[in-house]
């Protein structure tokens, strides 16, 4: 009895560890949840990695889920940019519910910080020729870190890379030197290394190797299926290309630039509001556009010293002195504003925007020069040539407005209230004028 006993509980036990196992297994029906019916989509991630690049990959993955897309191919060239953007796209390209192929492309492209969480973290990785990827050291957007905070951050960020490199077996141990040691490898290099799959020279290039490539999810396993696919190329919306063109150097700089400007314009022209309003906007949105890039304090605090210089400019007589060493620190503010080996202001913008500066503040200077040498003009002699408005019809007597105060006054010609006059003579407390031929 006890043995009948015995091999029943083992048939039982052999029975559910078979149902077990047919149910664990990827079957039929994981494999046709893999299966393709929309076309392979196509999209750019071009510059720094930020919250706008963040918000169109994440509206890629998402279309590519509602259309079962074949592929979703991501051509990348980038600097790097924030590591908490990386990590959030980095993640959703994991839990991509279709195939994810990224691709360093065109040529003279690179995928280098940032980017290469992002190749590292796709279903398949290629590059075009002449193309290079790595140096992906952690870099502060606040400027160097202690050396704590800094093999903190590389500790991390190496786990993550060889974490990376492992789920999509390739090679860990370059991911960890990318990120320990900043090495850089190009096209030819990356493949011989495992870092990435093949080279392609152009789209259809790349959708031919990576036809038949093995891809899977938990939920979902099967071959990459793109042979004969329609192509569909992902345009980023207005906001996200808005945000990602804010974010280009060259237009933060000239922002900041604007900015600067327009509050001087404001400071020397109280009331004229216009400059005020656009000078605020820029810096705001200068700001903005700084936030999501590697600046350098440096960099930063010479140009917050060139503005000073600029403002003082217009309220202390400097001969233009001041102008120009604002210009200068401006310019020398450009040059470090940015992480070295990261992003950086092209050296036309730079030059174009201080050959400005130069230029305005040495002609203020020489005006303020020629007006020290004009003889001064003090008492009634000094309102000779000024503008009034008449408030009266003066035939020939009536009274005037000159600034803020009313005076009387004779006409030679008749003139009509609101009219606008010269003063060509000051007799006592009355002016004498002619109608201006303004």
């Amino acid at each position: 009895m006890k043995s009948t006993l015995r091999w029943f509980a083992r048939t039982c036990a052999a029975l559910a560890a078979l149902s077990l196992l047919r149910t664990s297994a990827p079957g039929p029906a994981a494999a046709a949840d893999a299966a393709a019916t929309g076309p392979v989509l196509v999209t750019k991630l071009d510059g720094a990695v930020s919250p706008a690049m963040q918000d169109h990959l994440v509206q890629a993955l998402e279309r590519a889920a509602r259309e079962r897309a074949a592929a979703l191919v991501l051509e990348i060239d980038t600097p790097g940019g924030l590591e908490s953007s990386m990590r959030v796209m980095a993640g959703r390209i994991l839990d991509s519910e279709r195939p994810v192929i990224a691709w360093v492309t065109p040529s003279g492209a690179h995928a280098a910080s940032a980017g290469v969480f992002l190749v590292m973290a796709s279903d398949v990785a290629a590059m075009s020729p002449a193309t290079n990827i790595g140096a992906a050291t952690p870099i502060s957007m606040q400027g160097p870190m202690d050396s704590t905070l800094s093999r903190k951050a590389t500790n991390d960020a190496a786990a993550f890379a060889r974490t990376l490199a492992a789920q999509r077996r390739r090679n860990a141990a370059w991911a960890e030197d990318a990120v320990r040691r900043a090495v850089a490898i190009s096209e030819t290099e990356a493949v011989r290394e495992s870092v990435v799959d093949f080279v392609a020279g152009d789209l259809a290039d790349l959708l031919a190797k990576a036809d038949g490539r093995a891809w899977h999810r938990s939920s979902a396993y099967g071959p990459i299926a793109v042979k004969g696919v329609p192509v569909v190329r992902i345009e980023p919306g207005f906001r996200i290309r808005l945000i990602g063109h804010l974010a280009d150097p060259n237009i933060a700089y000239l922002l900041m630039m604007l900015g600067i400007y327009g509050l001087i314009f404001e400071l020397q022209n109280p009331g004229s509001i216009l400059p005020g309003i656009v000078g605020g906007i820029s810096l705001v949105l200068a700001l903005f556009a700084l936030s999501a890039l590697p600046v350098a304090t440096a960099g930063v605090a010479l140009l917050v010293l060139g503005a000073v210089f600029l403002v003082a400019e217009t309220q202390v007589t400097s001969h233009g002195l001041l102008g120009a060493g604002g210009a200068l620190a401006l310019l020398l503010g450009g040059l470090l504003l940015f992480q070295p080996g990261t992003v950086k202001v092209a050296l036309p913008v730079l030059l174009g925007a201080t050959g400005v500066t130069f230029a305005c503040f040495l002609a203020l200077g020489a005006a303020a020069l020629r007006a020290r040498r004009l003889p001064q003009a003090t008492g009634a002699a000094a309102l000779v040539g000024k503008r009034v408005r008449a408030l009266d019809r003066l035939a020939p007597s009536g009274r005037v407005k000159l600034g803020d105060e009313t005076w009387n006054a004779t006409s030679e010609a008749p003139a009509e209230p609101g009219e606008t006059l010269v003063v060509i003579e000051v007799k006592g407390l009355t002016l004498s004028v002619r109608p201006s031929k303004e």
